[in-house]
């Protein structure tokens, strides 16, 4: 990983860097993008928000992740309470740091940039465990969630305006490190 170095980010200030970022990760629209800015700035208001960044040698940002405790009474949480209450698993909703995004540049990928990013996130946690929702198909990110030891807590989630269900999953801290 000696292309990116992984260290805190003024996401504020870089919002429209780590958009762009995450518009070529996970193919948004200008809409989308404008909408997201707004979602952003506001999830930094909520107590206990953090975000690291990972940059090149120049200063590039080419990942971003940010996350903070969950709070039952955030949109997510309410949106995903009923599929996690019909599993079972609804109690992850309470002492959990959710993973809010995390978004690595398509060149960038696949060198351990976004598990560096993750698992530098939720070391400095002080709840005992992560959630966070993926696109609930098979793919490179599920992959890393699950060799970091995120489990699926409720599939086939249905966010309004999202063309895919989610998946939800969550994981004891501190994640599970490469053997």
């Amino acid at each position: 990983m000696a292309d990116a170095v992984i260290g805190p980010l003024e996401l504020a200030a870089r919002v429209d860097e780590a958009l762009a970022v995450q518009a070529l990760a996970f193919g948004l629209s200008e809409e989308e993008i404008e909408v997201r800015r707004y979602i952003v700035l506001r999830h930094l208001l909520s107590p206990g928000a953090r975000a690291l960044g990972a940059t090149t040698e120049s200063g590039r940002l080419v990942g971003f992740v940010y996350g903070m405790p969950n709070d039952r009474t955030h949109w997510w949480s309410t949106v995903v309470e009923p599929y996690l209450r019909a599993s079972g698993t609804d109690d992850w909703l309470d002492d959990s740091f959710v993973i809010t995004e995390l978004h690595v540049h398509p060149d960038f990928q696949g060198r351990g940039i976004g598990r560096s990013l993750i698992t530098s996130l939720t070391d400095e946690a002080e709840q005992p465990r992560s959630i966070l929702s993926a696109v609930d198909v098979e793919s490179p990110a599920r992959a890393l969630y699950r060799s970091l030891g995120y489990t699926d807590l409720a599939r086939r989630v249905v966010f309004p305006s999202a063309p895919s269900p989610y998946a939800v999953m969550g994981a004891p801290l501190p994640l599970r490190r490469a053997n």
